[in-house]
């Protein structure tokens, strides 16, 4: 006879991690949801019972719970981080992960995931001495009789960054006097690169730059004021070094206004100038027809023709001018009689009396048309 057994399983087996501890690492400023590994656990029950979840263990990480951290997928076991790090805060931290079947009682493991952060070349440089300008101005006093290789000052910086990011190299950038001075590359001390004479300048300036060893590089400069002299009697004053500078920069400053404002005015200038110009050349228009012209813009020396005094009421006269003529002397006349002679009419032996009875006589003067303008010096009317 035959018997078959069928052996149920009972969740007698925890979840056994692969590793019995994981590392993980993750570069700084590195964006939310970046993946930083994965745990795996393995179980040896059946079905659900060797069905592995995976959790954090709750816990902190400098007073703010690990779930602000990291996060991980309960069923793959992929950790990923929640946030962004910073080297220069926290370099490092643990957290335990737990593996958890679904067996009934469950059951678990721990294992501990230590997470490392790597630096970044994020900071630049920090400048300890001298000051920063604009805090205090640091003049260091250099002998007269200072010999080549003296030690004259020295520049201190840090970086918060660590390893090649935070190798510093000091270098000159300008100078008062090049080859006066020299510095170290890697230990920022400044030295005499000659001995001092007499025609050195008192007042010497160096611009330093330090360089951090990162990819790419961040550097910061600073100014370093030496004062070639024995005693600060010798100096009648000491003006701040730094005057000269600035005083360069507002002379530049001073200039450019100058030079804009200059600019602007010859330009307006010229544009007034040749406006006028443009109106002084420009031909005066005569009126398409004649333009009654009231008696108050004739010269004072005129009297207006009007149906008065000597002359008839029948005779009616007016005063047509051109552009212009109101300046001049000359006054036309002409009659709106229907009794007027036509622009083809002779006038033949018209005799015309004026005012004080004297006679003024026009013979053959020709055809009316010929009859253009009459002028006369003074103030007088002619009786057609």
């Amino acid at each position: 006879m035959t018997i078959h057994l069928t052996i149920s399983d009972v969740n007698d087996n925890p979840p056994v991690f692969e590793q019995q501890s994981y590392t993980a690492y993750v570069m700084e400023n590195n964006k939310p949801g970046t993946s930083l590994g994965s745990v795996t656990a393995r179980d040896p029950d059946w079905r659900q019972n060797g069905t592995v979840l995976y959790s954090l263990v709750p816990s902190e990480i400098n007073s703010l719970p690990v779930s602000s951290f990291l996060s991980i997928n309960s069923d793959t076991g992929v950790i990923q981080a929640v946030r962004s790090f910073d080297y220069e805060k926290f370099r490092n931290f643990k957290v335990q992960v737990v593996a958890r079947d679904n067996g009934s009682p469950p059951l678990s493991s721990n294992v501990t995931v230590s997470v490392f952060i790597s630096d970044e070349n994020d900071n630049s440089p920090q400048i300890l001495y001298p000051a920063p300008e604009g805090k205090s101005l640091m003049t260091e006093m250099v002998p007269k009789a200072a010999l080549s290789g003296s030690l004259v000052s020295k520049v201190i910086a840090v970086d918060a960054d660590s390893g090649q990011n935070a190798w510093l190299l000091y270098q000159i950038v300008k100078s008062t006097d090049p080859g006066l001075f020299t510095i170290s590359l890697h230990s920022g001390e400044i030295r005499a690169q000659r001995d001092i004479t007499e025609s050195d300048s008192m007042k010497q300036n160096l611009v330093i730059s330090v360089k951090d060893n990162g990819q790419p590089p961040l550097s910061a400069t600073c100014s370093v004021y030496l004062l070639i002299s024995d005693n600060l009697a010798e100096v009648p004053q000491l003006i701040d070094m730094t005057y000269e500078e600035s005083n360069s920069k507002l002379t530049f400053y001073l200039i450019i206004a100058l030079v804009s404002v200059s600019t602007f005015f010859l330009t307006f200038i010229i544009l007034i100038l040749a406006v006028r110009f443009c109106h002084r050349r420009k031909p005066r228009l005569l009126f398409d027809g004649a333009v009654a012209i009231p008696s108050a813009y004739l010269p004072p020396n005129y009297a207006e023709v009007e149906g008065a005094g000597t002359l008839r009421s029948s005779y009616n006269y007016d005063t047509y001018l051109t552009t212009g003529s109101r300046t001049s002397d000359f006054k036309f006349i002409t009659s709106y009689n229907d009794s007027t002679l036509s622009a083809g009419g002779t006038l033949k032996n018209v005799q015309n009396e004026t005012l004080d009875g004297s006679l003024i006589t026009l013979n053959n003067i020709g055809d009316a048309d010929e009859v253009g303008i009459l002028a006369f010096p003074f103030a007088c009317h002619i009786l057609i």
